[in-house]
C-alpha cells in the first residue's frame, strides 16, 4: 500500500516538474501553425463573400428593384392628404383626410373614420 501512495504521490509531483529548455520549441511551432491555418480560413472566408456579393449584383437588375421600390414608397404614401390645412375645415378637406369622396354616404365615413382612428390609435403597438 505504501508503494502505490509514493507512486501516485510522485505522478502527482510529476506533473509540476520543469521541462526542458528545447521542449517549448514544438508548442511555439504548433502556435504558428494554428495561426497560420485561421488566417487562410479567415481569407477564404473573404473571398467566397465577395464573390457572392459580386455575383448577386450581377444578376439582379438593381434599376428593376430600386424602380419596384419607388412605386412601393409612392403607393402607400399616397392614400393620405398631404396638402395644407385650411383655417376652417370643409366638406373637401375632411373627405380627403378620410380618402372618400366628398358625396360619400355616412355609413361609408363611418368606416374610413373609424379605419383612420385604428391605424391612429395610441394603444396599437
Amino acid at each position: 500500500m505504501e508503494g502505490a501512495a509514493a507512486s501516485s504521490e510522485g505522478l502527482r509531483y510529476a506533473e509540476y516538474a520543469r521541462v526542458p529548455a528545447g521542449a517549448g520549441k514544438g508548442e511555439a511551432e504548433l502556435d504558428r501553425g494554428l495561426a497560420r491555418t485561421m488566417i487562410a480560413v479567415g481569407l477564404g472566408v473573404a473571398t467566397v463573400a465577395f464573390a457572392g456579393k459580386l455575383n448577386y449584383q450581377l444578376s439582379v437588375p438593381h434599376q428593376a428593384i430600386t424602380e419596384t421600390a419607388k412605386r412601393i414608397s409612392t403607393s402607400s404614401l399616397s392614400l393620405y392628404y398631404k396638402g395644407g390645412f385650411e383655417q376652417k375645415m370643409s366638406r373637401r378637406e375632411a373627405s380627403l383626410i378620410l380618402g372618400v369622396s366628398p358625396s360619400a354616404g355616412k355609413a361609408k365615413i363611418r368606416t374610413a373614420h373609424r379605419r383612420i382612428m385604428i391605424l391612429n390609435h395610441p394603444d396599437k403597438g
